[in-house]
C-alpha cells in the first residue's frame, strides 16, 4: 500500500462526491453558521427577525468560509506546503488529482455567488455592507495568498476571530435592526475567541511541517507545550467573558448552559497533551471545532430562551 493509499484509509477519505464535499472543509464551517446564527438572535431581542436576509447572510457567510479552505488548499499546493502525506486537507489536488485552477476558479465562483448575495442584503439595507463584505473576502483570500500571507504569520487567530467573529455577527445584527451597539460587539468577544481556538488547533497540529515550511505562527512562536496552554486560555476566556455578560445583564442568565460544551474543551486539551503526530492529533482539531459548534449554538439559544420565558410569564 502507498503512503498515499494509507493516509487516505487513516483519515476514511472516499472517491466520488466526497472529494468535493471534503475540499468545503465541512467540518469548519460551522463557524460562520455560528455567528450568523448568534447576531441574528441578539437582534431577535429588538425586533422581528427578517429570515431572507438571515438565510442570505448565512450562506453568503459559509460560501465565503468555503472558498477561504479552497485558497488556502490551492496557495499550499503551489508553496509545496502540502503533500500526500498531509492531514487536516481536503487532499482534493495532492491525493485526489482535482487539477489546483480548478479549485482555485471554483472558489472564485463561490466569492461570486456570495457577492451577488450581498448585493441583495446591500438593497435591502445599506451599501456600506458590500464594502465591509468585500474587505472580509479579500482578507479571506489574504489569508494563503499574496505576497505575505497571514496563515503564516503569528496573527492568523487574531484576523479569523475578528473577521469570523465580530464581523459576521456585526453584520448579521445590523441588517436585522440596522444599528451597531457598543453590546453587540462585547457579545461578539467569546465566539471570536472560540474561532481563533479552531485555527490555533489547528497549527498546533501542524507546527512540525509548518516550522519546517518557514512559517511563523503563534504556536512555532511560543512552543507546542505553551501553546496548548494558550489553547486553554481561549477556552477559559471564553467562559470567563460569559460570565461577566450574564452579570452585567448583557446576555440572558441562561447562557450558563454554554458549560454544556466544556467537555468538548476539555477533550481537545487532554488529546494534544498525550499525542504527538499530526494523525493523533486530528481528534483534537475535532473536539475544538465541536466544542466552538456547541457553545455557539448555546450562546445564541440562550436569546431564544430569554424569549420564550418572557412569552410565557
Amino acid at each position: 500500500m502507498s503512503k498515499d493509499q494509507s493516509v487516505q484509509e487513516a483519515l476514511g477519505e472516499k472517491p466520488g462526491f466526497q472529494v468535493w464535499w471534503r475540499m468545503l472543509r465541512p467540518h469548519t464551517l460551522t463557524a460562520s453558521f455560528v455567528p450568523v446564527f448568534i447576531g441574528t438572535v441578539a437582534a431577535s431581542m429588538h425586533t422581528s427577525v427578517h429570515v431572507g436576509l438571515f438565510f442570505a447572510m448565512l450562506i453568503a457567510s459559509m460560501l465565503i468560509q468555503a472558498a477561504t479552505n479552497m485558497f488556502n488548499e490551492y496557495y499550499d499546493y503551489v508553496k509545496g506546503l502540502d503533500t500526500e502525506a498531509s492531514v487536516g486537507i481536503g487532499g482534493t489536488i495532492v491525493r485526489d488529482g482535482i487539477p489546483p485552477k480548478q479549485v482555485r476558479n471554483l472558489a472564485f465562483v463561490f466569492y461570486g455567488i456570495a457577492i451577488l448575495l450581498g448585493f441583495y442584503i446591500c438593497i435591502e439595507t445599506t451599501f456600506w455592507i458590500a464594502v465591509i463584505g468585500l474587505i472580509s473576502m479579500l482578507f479571506g483570500y489574504l489569508y494563503t495568498g499574496g505576497p505575505y500571507p497571514i496563515a503564516y504569520s503569528p496573527f492568523g487567530e487574531l484576523f479569523a476571530g475578528f473577521f469570523m467573529g465580530t464581523v459576521i455577527i456585526g453584520i448579521s445584527y445590523y441588517i436585522q435592526i440596522e444599528a451597531i451597539t457598543s453590546g453587540i460587539i462585547l457579545l461578539s468577544i467569546p465566539p471570536a475567541i472560540l474561532i481563533g481556538a479552531i485555527l490555533l488547533s489547528n497549527n498546533i497540529r501542524d507546527l512540525e511541517g509548518d516550522r519546517e515550511n518557514g512559517r511563523k505562527t503563534l504556536a512555532i512562536l511560543v512552543g507546542r507545550e505553551n501553546a496548548i496552554r494558550v489553547l486553554a486560555l481561549f477556552f477559559i476566556s471564553a467562559f470567563a467573558f460569559t460570565a461577566i455578560f450574564m452579570a452585567i445583564g448583557l446576555l440572558p442568565i441562561w447562557a450558563f448552559i454554554t458549560l454544556l460544551s466544556a467537555k468538548k474543551a476539555i477533550n481537545a486539551y487532554k488529546t494534544f497533551k498525550n499525542n504527538n503526530t499530526p494523525l493523533e492529533m486530528m481528534p483534537a482539531m475535532k473536539y475544538t471545532a465541536q466544542m466552538n459548534t456547541i457553545f455557539g449554538f448555546l450562546y445564541g439559544v440562550s436569546f431564544l430562551l430569554e424569549h420564550l420565558i418572557t412569552f410565557l410569564f
